[in-house]
């Protein structure tokens, strides 16, 4: 990996960490995926599936904005949130945000289903 390239890290679903070379102006959920981490990101970034739930680490929840709207009306259908829950499509990625740390939701895998 690049040293001057942006970084997120990811925590799986089985507990694993990760650490994925980000570009700039994508989306935190793009990141994940083109990465080959088990998200299902069904909607594909149109705020309208909440299958890439995230949870935001603590020390990085208040560098985030705040969440628009619409994601927060996606969020109130989406299973498991928690305070710290955001939507990985509405994370663009900048400098500000190099090193995120996120852990995936439950039921985000490819092949679950929401309980």
């Amino acid at each position: 990996m690049n040293a001057d390239s942006l970084h997120i890290h990811v925590t799986d679903q089985h507990g694993n960490r990760h650490t994925l070379e980000a570009l700039e102006g994508f989306r935190v959920m793009e990141v994940i995926r083109d990465w080959g981490l088990d998200i299902k990101a069904e909607c594909g970034g149109a705020c309208a599936c909440g299958t890439c739930h995230v949870y935001v680490n603590e020390d990085w929840s208040q560098k985030l904005y705040d969440p628009q709207d619409e994601e927060i009306d996606q969020l109130d259908v989406t299973f498991h949130v928690e305070d710290n829950s955001r939507l990985s499509c509405q994370l663009i990625m900048t400098e500000a945000l190099n090193g995120l740390e996120v852990t995936l939701a439950p039921d985000t895998q490819k092949d679950s289903v929401a309980a």
